[in-house]
């Protein structure tokens, strides 16, 4: 696969899992009310951590392949959203096959410092005089590797990643309906 090949399939996926976190986010503020709502998550729940650790892996695979097969170098807050994905990417995937329903003590808090440095990431590449002097000259956090369908670049597929792993590790237990 050509680096123009993975940007356009890592970009187009990002957007569907964009749009699958924003309806799984509607779904979660609808069941409040709609037992409809809350019945879907319900059936939902069961898939949410093995969604989560695919999730993981493959933006682990993704952020692998721009780095050694395309040479994009990282820049410090790549590699601090490397260190916050590729333990989420174990960590999933180990809960996925045991079944733990408790690891959202664990993902949940690692996803939301993910989102923290990402969404930075991703500013910084829209208005880099918010430099706080965490990047280096060397490999600078602000420089943009490549921009598909005008604003998914590589911070933005790592912030949409951590979302919907926030979303889908935070999804309940199934509970049973109140009579």
């Amino acid at each position: 696969m050509t680096p123009l090949k993975a940007q356009l399939f890592f970009a187009t996926l990002t957007l569907a899992v964009l749009a699958a976190s924003v309806v799984l986010i509607l779904m979660r503020v609808l069941a409040m009310r709609r037992p409809s709502a809350r019945e879907s998550l319900n059936a939902l729940s069961a898939a949410c951590v093995p969604l989560a650790a695919l999730i993981a892996a493959v933006s682990m695979a993704g952020s692998l392949y721009f780095s050694e097969v395309a040479s994009y170098l990282p820049c410090t807050l790549c590699w601090y959203q490397r260190i916050a994905m590729y333990s989420l990417a174990i960590i999933l995937t180990i809960a996925a096959v045991r079944r733990d329903t408790l690891i959202r003590r664990y993902s949940l808090p690692l996803a939301g410092i993910g989102i923290l440095i990402s969404g930075y990431h991703y500013l910084l590449e829209r208005f880099p005089e918010l430099d706080t002097g965490v990047c280096n000259t060397t490999v600078p956090c602000e420089y943009v590797w490549f921009e598909k369908f005008g604003f998914v670049t590589l911070p933005f597929m790592a912030l949409v990643g951590f979302i919907a792993i926030f979303a889908l590790t935070s999804v309940p237990s199934p509970t049973t309906p109140k009579e």
